[in-house]
């Protein structure tokens, strides 16, 4: 008996090692697969990178050729009709406005509704944030103008 048991012990303690071996390969093998994929996070991530610094350069790039384009020395007729295209859309827009209002004043009046309560009904609160748009856009953008110094 103690000769079979000496002989299983034997042949267990030979094979050991090469059990040892086996988990320990397993576990190379796992942190070598750990190392890889953090490596191809890195490079996902600096090719992000990359891409975004190449389209900044290109931002930059189309930015630097309009104020190329922009400053270079046209008509005074075009530098006028150029600058007035903003304001020219914001009266016209201004004044259909206007005329809508002052048409549905004057239907409101035709059936019958006072004057104070006809004005009151057309300045509503659409109304009133619509034209503190308008307002605020305009000279809010002059006085931050010439809070940077772009207006003397």
């Amino acid at each position: 008996m103690l000769t079979l048991l000496g002989s299983l012990l034997g042949f267990f303690s030979s094979a050991l090692p090469d059990i040892m071996s086996f988990f320990r390969e397993k576990q190379d093998r796992k942190h070598e697969l750990a190392i890889l994929t953090m490596q191809m996070d890195q490079q996902k991530l600096e090719h992000n990178q990359r891409l975004d610094e190449i389209d900044i350069q290109a931002d930059i790039a189309q930015s630097k050729a309009a104020y190329q384009f922009a400053s270079q020395p046209t008509n005074t007729w075009v530098d006028a009709l150029r600058a007035s295209v903003r304001p020219v859309i914001t009266y016209a827009f201004f004044l259909l406005f206007a005329f809508v209002k002052i048409y549905s004043l004057q239907v409101l009046l035709n059936n019958g509704l006072p004057f104070d309560v006809a004005v009151i009904r057309l300045w509503d609160a659409e109304t009133q944030a619509l034209f503190a748009a308008v307002i605020s856009f305009w000279f809010g953008s002059r006085s931050l103008s010439k809070r940077r110094g772009e207006i003397g």
